[in-house]
Formats: C-alpha cells, sequence, structure tokens
C-alpha cells in the first residue's frame, strides 16, 4: 500500500522570498502617494479598460474608512453626512459632494459637504432636475464637463456660475429593497473628468451601497421593536386585540401627522413615567 505524500508548506521547503536589491541593499518604500495621482503603472481592474486607476492600497485605506464611518453612525442619514464629508475630503478637486436617496413613497432625503455649491444643490432638488437626480432614476454614471453651459439643466446654469461650480458628476446608488440615489461630486474648474476620479468614486458609491443596506436593515428592526412595545401598551390599557392595537396606533400617527415610530416611541415613554412612583 502507498504512503500518501504530505504536503510541505512553502517556507519548511525552504523556499526563499524575492526581494528587488539595490547595490546598497533591498528597495526602500516609496514615498507616500496622493489618493488619486497621475503617471502611475496600470493594475488589473483599470488595465482592461485603458484607464489609470487608483492606486489599490490606497483605495484599499479609503473604502476601509467609508466602512468604519458608515457602520458606526447612528442613523442613515448620519451615514449619509458622513459619506459626502469623507468624499469631499478626499477626491482631489472636490468642492462639494452630495448624497441624494430616494425610497418609495418617501421625500428625496440629501446630505451634503463642501464650500461650494449649495445654491445648486438647492435648485437640482427644489426643481426636480439635475446630474444628481437623473443618476438616481436612470442608474447610469452622469457627467458635465462644464455645468454651467450644459443645455440639459438650464434651471442650473445661473447657480452654477454664482457658485463656482464648473463640472460635475454623479454615481448612481443602488440600495437594494431600499432606496435609489447618487453621490454628485462639484468641481471647482470646468473640463473633462479624469478616469482616476470616477473610479475613486464609483468604488467608493459601490461600498457605501451595502453599507446602507445593512443601515436600513437595522434601523428597520429597531422600528420594529419600537412599534411592537407600543402595541403592548395599547393591549395592556385599552384590553383589546394585537390587531386592533396597530389600528389604533396607525390611526395615531396620522392623525398627528407623525410617523407611526415616533408616535409609538412617544406612547411608550409616555407610559412609563405613569409608572413611575409620585414623589
Amino acid at each position: 500500500m502507498s504512503v500518501p505524500q504530505r504536503r510541505v508548506p512553502a517556507a519548511q521547503r525552504g523556499t526563499r522570498s524575492r526581494r528587488r536589491v539595490t547595490p546598497g541593499g533591498v528597495t526602500p518604500p516609496g514615498p507616500a502617494r496622493r489618493l488619486v495621482a497621475a503617471g502611475r503603472p496600470r493594475h488589473s481592474g483599470a488595465a482592461l479598460l485603458g484607464l489609470h486607476g487608483p492606486h489599490p492600497v490606497e483605495l484599499a485605506g479609503l473604502l476601509h474608512e467609508v466602512s468604519v464611518r458608515l457602520l458606526t453612525s447612528d442613523t442613515v442619514t448620519q451615514a449619509l453626512h458622513r459619506l459626502a464629508a469623507l468624499a469631499v475630503g478626499a477626491l482631489p478637486g472636490a468642492v462639494r459632494c452630495s448624497v441624494a436617496l430616494i425610497t418609495e413613497g418617501g421625500p428625496v432625503t440629501v446630505a451634503a459637504a463642501g464650500s461650494a455649491g449649495k445654491t445648486s444643490d438647492t435648485v437640482q432638488y427644489a426643481e426636480g432636475a439635475g446630474p444628481g437626480l437623473e443618476s438616481a432614476r436612470t442608474r447610469t454614471l452622469i457627467t458635465s464637463a462644464d455645468l454651467g453651459a450644459d443645455e440639459r439643466w438650464p434651471e442650473l446654469t445661473e447657480a452654477a456660475r454664482a457658485d463656482g461650480i464648473g463640472a460635475v458628476f454623479a454615481v448612481p446608488l443602488d440600495v437594494r429593497r431600499h432606496a435609489v440615489g447618487a453621490l454628485s461630486v462639484c468641481l471647482a474648474t470646468p473640463g473633462e473628468i479624469g478616469p482616476d476620479l470616477l473610479l475613486t468614486a464609483m468604488a467608493m458609491a459601490g461600498q457605501a451601497e451595502v453599507l446602507l443596506g445593512e443601515l436600513h436593515r437595522r434601523e428597520a428592526l429597531t422600528e420594529g421593536a419600537a412599534v411592537d412595545r407600543a402595541v403592548g401598551v395599547i393591549i395592556a390599557q385599552r384590553g383589546c386585540g394585537v390587531q386592533e392595537a396597530y389600528r389604533i396606533l396607525h390611526d395615531s400617527a396620522q392623525r398627528l401627522g407623525l410617523d407611526r415610530v415616533t408616535v409609538a416611541e412617544r406612547l411608550v415613554a409616555a407610559a412609563a413615567r405613569e409608572r413611575q412612583p409620585s414623589s
């Protein structure tokens, strides 16, 4: 009977690590690079597109930062503000970044950061037309090399010039089963938008989609727990059934013009105060 051969780890086989050696020894690490820099060798993903891309190590660090900031957010809205602030600080040339989410039957949620472009954002979301909204609706990358002269959105022309916005691009966000939206990046100088910038923003948006989906799931669990507690209070106070308690909560929210979770939290808080002994 033949004895099965045991695979020996490479380290035990005496495999030597390969290092490029200079006359003075091992090649020292190079200088730190900007997040998006020109003239670097192409890496695999970008090479397929015939484009220069952001350095993989730098991009990995940025995506890690996106994960940390969004996953430690208390709400989806806070996460959107953090994403906008991170993008405007990380993308060279960006003077404003805004994030918009559109949910079924709900208003557009907008978060923004940056020193310029506030008027343009206000006009875009008030008029319901602009690069960010078009990207969200069509789920495609939208670019404008000169927003102040772009005939697709004439209502933004004057606002863009007043804001000092030259170019803009919007990357779609698709938060499955929850919302669609876009990450919009405004640049001060009009002109062609570099592929490095687009690839980096697209990577950030792709990471954010997954994280925002998780935050939506967490919020749904929290909201469900608040509603269940309120229904329990209603049953205890009125002696009604479960379905009747849900209907009472729904009707109360409509009558007060508030969402069901807010009414549920207030009801639970009021019941807790009533149980406290009077001093």
